[in-house]
């Protein structure tokens, strides 16, 4: 054998120079350069106002029909761009699939237009000399089922984000090109959006001119059963609802919304808007949303929110969430998700600070304003904590790296999430902002805190609607002109370096401890039954949705293990039909050390029983109080303006 191996090897050269030889003889193409060029955007003043005019009542099929006039300022090529990059999504998410009929055209004749190969979201037109202006048709055709994605129009509502129903021109900065804007919504519809200059004639809806910029961040809630209440402050709760029904508020859950605000307001110590509109949408049609604008927020609920009231305080964080981004992530943004144009690629490093801070936030004043309870904040934090210490990817993966999440996979399902991480700069980001708080407040004995950081980077001058960018940098001094610290390196460790520690140090320094319960906390045990859902995260390493299906299975967990993947049915525990009492029964059996738990699963049409030798009982995440010392909690969530 030796000597035939011996042979081969010396044999190898030559038959890799004969192959190489075979190779030269090949055709070879040289790659051709493209002959597109989509003018950069630049800080100048754009020649004249867009109209745009959007038909909105074709409700039973969810068309838009879009009308668009725009002024040109020269013959020859005129670049027409669909937003690409849409804040608040970090990401290239803009719908430019769902335009149809699109037709350019100049005193009534049609102009020769041709979308560019290499940028798809570009279309050139050719403008012969003399024009002054042109028209732009197209259908925006919205999704009318889930798999088409999002649902934007329903019989009783529509959610009008105007980046979907609009082109602007190549070469300027958004902010400088003004637009006006008039709608058409279906007769009896009334509708809600953060632009100025409102007249209604009849269903007709006109604003005053605006720029682009503004117009995309100010999109519109419209529907048949819609209501309003005053929040103080100059900000406005808007709601619209699949039935009437639904829009009958208690005295005290408005003043609850009123309280967030105020608590808000305390916190930041200033506005960056004349006024705010919150738009919510109280739907189980209308596809779920929570978009932050620096006037206004996208925010969608089950239409229960007011009518259940006490069963729903898991669900009162989108809210405060998106308030807060009015002064994180709207006025202060990182430098590098700041864009001049909708085509100019966003870089979300910092949305850590962006999300991570804000998830921190919407916690805390939810806690401070009533809109959440005490143990539905420690729950969530519990949940998080216990998550992220069985997660497998963080080994290899950073938390700013996640930053990269809405690019790479734009919240797509995936196999195996706590081996490839999701975007967990959000609630990662919470908890390492809470470990930063209780720093600053135990070295300043409570003198300071995170509210102060929060006030002095996000607070500003009062009376500027525009954006402050920053970078890491900015964040670290202003860090330490609160407490001195090594800042820079407690970031660094804990956001930019993967094989990281669970992030429980905050929960620690708080006074608490990461213990496990055989019931499920209060945030746990609220969501799991408005999903119908079995989180078994920490005991059999997966989750049954309402329908029995297995998903967010846990890497090298006991469901991992059996082999059970997404997408695979327990039908049967023990012989009887699957139901969440009868698996968690089938736990608590087996934490006897010699029963296993038994199910007869299904995946593509194939039967197996599996026996799970998992002995270890239920497991939920609880945060208990250690010691006899000061509750920090409590500290932290005190309200600060009287209610």
């Amino acid at each position: 054998m030796a000597p035939f191996v011996a042979a081969a090897l010396l044999a190898a050269p030559f038959a890799l120079a004969s192959s190489s030889a075979a190779e030269e003889a090949n055709s070879r193409p040289q790659p051709v350069v493209q002959p597109h060029v989509v003018p950069l955007p630049a800080d100048k003043a754009y020649p004249g106002t867009l109209q745009l005019r959007v038909d909105a009542t074709d409700v039973a099929r969810g068309i838009f029909r879009v009308r668009q006039t725009i002024p040109v300022a020269k013959s020859g090529k005129l670049t027409l761009l669909y937003p690409q990059w849409l804040p608040g999504k970090h990401a290239p998410r803009g719908a430019i699939a769902e335009i149809a009929g699109f037709r350019p055209s100049a005193g009534g004749t049609p102009l020769t237009w041709v979308r560019q190969p290499t940028d798809v979201y570009a279309f050139d037109i050719d403008i012969p000399a003399g024009t002054k202006s042109i028209d732009v048709a197209f259908d925006f055709l919205s999704p009318t089922r889930p798999s088409e994605g999002r649902i934007v129009v329903t019989p009783a509502m529509m959610n009008l984000q105007w980046e979907q129903v609009s082109l602007y021109p190549a070469g300027y900065f958004t902010r400088n090109i003004p637009v006006q804007l008039e709608v058409t919504l279906p007769e009896g519809w009334t509708g809600a959006a953060a632009l100025d200059g409102l007249k209604v004639s009849g269903n007709r809806y006109s604003y005053a001119p605006t720029s682009y910029e503004t117009l995309v961040d100010s999109p519109m809630f419209a529907g048949k059963f819609f209501r309003k209440w005053d929040l103080g402050q100059n900000v406005t709760l808007n709601v619209v609802a699949d039935e009437a029904k639904y829009l009958e508020a208690t005295p005290d859950q408005i003043a609850r919304h009123a309280a967030l605000v105020a608590e808000t307001v305390a916190l930041f110590g200033t506005k960056h808007f004349d006024r705010y509109e919150f738009l919510l949408a109280l739907t189980d049609e209308l596809g779920g949303i929570g978009l932050e604008h620096h006037r206004s927020s996208e925010n969608s609920r089950a239409t229960d929110y007011f009518t259940r009231w006490d069963d729903n305080d898991s669900e009162r964080g989108l809210l405060p969430h998106e308030f807060t981004h009015s002064w994180n992530g709207k006025y202060r943004r990182p430098a590098k998700l700041w864009t001049p144009d909708f085509r100019t690629p966003m870089q979300g490093n910092l949305l850590w600070v962006y999300e991570g801070q804000t998830s921190f936030w919407d916690l805390v004043l939810a806690g401070r304003s009533g809109m959440q309870s005490k143990d539905t904040v420690l729950g969530e934090w519990a949940t998080n904590a216990a998550f992220f210490a069985a997660q497998a990817g963080r080994a290899w993966r950073s938390v700013e790296d996640t930053t990269l999440d809405p690019v790479i996979a734009g919240r797509k399902p995936r196999p195996f999430p706590s081996a490839t991480r999701t975007e967990d700069y959000y609630n990662e980001g919470s908890l390492v902002w809470l470990e930063a708080d209780m720093i600053i407040r135990q070295a300043t004995n409570d003198m300071k805190s995170l509210d102060d950081f929060a006030k002095a980077f996000f607070g500003g001058r009062g009376g500027d609607w525009g954006e402050v960018t920053y970078d890491f940098g900015d964040v670290v001094a202003v860090l330490n002109t609160i407490h001195p610290y090594d800042w820079s390196e407690f970031l660094r460790t804990r956001l930019q370096t993967p094989g990281q520690p669970a992030p429980t140090g905050g929960i620690e320094r708080a006074g608490y401890r990461l213990v496990w319960r055989d019931a499920p906390n209060a945030y746990d045990r609220a969501r799991m039954a408005r999903a119908k859902t079995a989180d078994l995260t920490h005991s059999l390493g997966l989750v049954i949705d309402k329908d029995g299906v297995a998903t967010g299975i846990l890497w090298d967990g006991p469901a991992f293990r059996a082999d059970i993947v997404n997408g695979t049915k327990i039908l049967a525990v023990d012989g009887l039909g699957y139901s969440r009492e009868r698996i968690e029964a089938a736990i608590r059996a087996a934490a006897d050390g010699r029963t296993p738990v038994r199910l007869l699963v299904e995946r593509g049409g194939r039967y197996r029983t599996i026996e799970i030798a998992y002995h270890g009982g239920l497991r939920w995440p609880h945060l208990e109080k250690t010691g006899s010392g000061p509750d920090w909690f409590d500290r932290l969530l005190a309200a600060k303006r009287a209610l």
